[in-house]
């Protein structure tokens, strides 16, 4: 193990974040931050979220997700509604999401209700994707046991052989949206004072308030 790695000290010195200076519109401060990440060289897959689910007996769990598509309603990515995290929202359908981008030492977090969208909406999605893609959706049975890598290559070659043309999507397949109720922005700053705030849902808009770091 390389000790260095877990002992060393970072002074986070690119930016600051002030809560009189913000958007007022969390989804506005959520776009300027995203459309930074996307222009800056070497964040690779800016997109990518961390995605934290509670089972029934309270356990949390994570796992890194795309983000897919996002507007006012809030954040939509797609897996197996059969996987464990599609059992997990089933029962307890609430999320958080984490975003860290580490060349701009800034991280997002955003959590609220998890609801499914449309059957439209998740058809539009998959018919985008790469043919091999959307084999694989019918073809993994996500989150459970299977035999070996050579139960799921023959289960991509049934799929294969099975929709010659085009391939719909399966019906245990869609999209999620997280519909936010509170954010919270992170801006890393020297001697660990870092800048946090945090956005609150209230019934006419959101609050706006600084938490200590």
């Amino acid at each position: 193990m390389n000790d260095d790695l877990l002992t060393r000290r970072l002074s986070y010195e690119r930016g600051m974040l002030d809560e009189g200076t913000v958007s007022a519109d969390p989804f506005a401060q959520f776009d300027a931050w995203l459309s930074e990440a996307l222009a800056m060289p070497g964040i690779v897959e800016p997109n990518a979220m961390s995605l934290a689910t509670v089972g029934d007996e309270g356990r949390p769990s994570s796992r890194i997700v795309l983000l897919r598509q996002w507007d006012g309603r809030g954040f939509v990515f797609y897996t197996n509604y059969e996987s464990r995290k599609g059992g997990e929202l089933a029962h307890r359908p609430a999320a958080a999401l984490l975003f860290w981008w580490g060349a701009l030492e800034r991280q997002i977090r955003i959590e609220g209700r998890v609801e499914r969208v449309d059957n439209a909406e998740s058809d539009a999605y998959f018919a985008t994707r790469p043919r091999g893609h959307r084999l694989s959706a019918w073809a993994s049975p996500q989150s459970r046991v299977v035999s070996g890598k050579d139960a799921l290559e023959a289960a991509m070659a049934e799929a294969e052989a099975r929709f010659a043309g085009d391939v719909p999507r399966p019906p245990h397949w869609g999209g999620y949206r997280v519909v936010p109720d509170r954010f919270e922005f992170w801006q890393g700053r020297p001697n660990r004072v870092h800048d946090r705030v945090a956005y609150e849902r209230v019934a006419d808009g959101w609050t706006i308030a600084r938490l200590a770091p």
